[in-house]
């Protein structure tokens, strides 16, 4: 268990997920939470990232940071997000491991399991098929950090664990044109529809595709009950175990912001994965349960976007 006056960081506490779990460990009681910018911390600096641990020698750390985007922005800048993961991640991991570091949680993401890998995917189908080639750059730096995590504690007998989340989603998303994920980009596409008196909106692909959403809220709920009630080399996939196609994903958008107009499919853009579930049980044995319902999240969400300064960006 995570002592309540622990040092705890909280990497990547400006983005969705870090900002959640930091909102997490506040409502919890814990009472020294380090962050820092990246204009104060540069976590692909090494130099930077060792003088950071060696000053600060935080006990617990949440591995949140990450450069992340939609299909558009991985199909873009395979090397960028390959580099920059890979870079940010090691540094952090390794530092944390230098100066004893009590726990680590790393943040993967399910689209590191194979493309067509068997529905429910469990946390044992890792590594055991071809990846999805639109986000295959991404999906291998993550690889490499959860699997640096696993090697550590096999070899020094550390503490560190990964988590694989489902799609997320929640305040303080990214809600950029063109680099942003499905559901904040689908939330600000419906809204500038509805604005702009626009009679129709085309969506990417053929909406079959299935997928499923967690609440960041409730991702980062599950992050520290795993830090305090988890301990494995194997990672654990967090999510709501209920899937929605993208089709059905864009009317519920379509309706919660009250855009009436018509839905038409760019048949030429691509799908992405067919179908991305979680097998949960093993979550569930461990105790956790999601709260938030998609529907009531998405008006959340559509609220943090109204508020959200990222609205202006083009």
């Amino acid at each position: 268990m995570m002592e309540k006056d622990a040092k705890i960081y909280v990497a990547g506490h400006k983005g969705m997920v870090g900002s959640a779990i930091y909102r997490a460990l506040i409502r919890q009681g814990y009472e020294h939470i380090i962050v820092k910018t990246h204009n104060n911390l540069d976590l692909c600096n090494q130099k930077a990232v060792q003088d950071f641990f060696r000053k600060e020698k935080p006990d617990y750390v949440f591995l949140a940071a990450a450069k992340v985007g939609g299909i558009m922005a991985n199909s873009e800048a395979l090397a960028d997000f390959m580099y920059d993961n890979i870079l940010l991640e090691m540094n952090v991991i390794h530092e944390a491991w230098r100066n004893a570091c009590k726990k680590l949680l790393f943040l993967g993401s399910s689209c590191i399991y194979p493309r067509l890998a068997p529905q429910p995917m469990s946390e044992k189908c890792l590594l055991t098929g071809e990846l999805e080639k639109t986000n295959e750059a991404y999906a291998l730096a993550k690889i490499s950090g959860l699997k640096y995590c696993e090697f550590l504690n096999r070899q020094y007998k550390t503490n560190y664990i990964s988590v694989m989340p489902t799609n997320l989603y929640g305040p303080n998303d990214n809600y950029h044109p063109t680099h942003s994920h499905v559901l904040p980009a689908l939330i600000r596409r419906f809204h500038e529809a509805k604005i702009n008196g626009s009679n129709n909106v085309v969506c990417w692909g053929t909406g079959k595709p299935l997928r499923e959403f967690l609440y960041v809220d409730d991702l980062a709920d599950a992050c520290v009950f795993l830090m305090n009630n988890y301990t494995g080399n194997e990672t654990v996939n967090l999510g709501t175990g209920k899937e929605i196609t993208i089709s059905e994903l864009t009317q519920l958008v379509a309706q919660i912001i009250g855009y009436n107009g018509k839905i038409s499919w760019d048949k030429n853009k691509p799908d992405g994965t067919p179908r991305k579930l979680l097998d949960i049980s093993k979550l569930k044995k461990l105790g956790w349960h999601y709260q938030t319902e998609l529907e009531e999240g998405i008006k959340l969400t559509y609220l943090d976007f109204l508020n959200n300064p990222m609205r202006a960006e083009r």
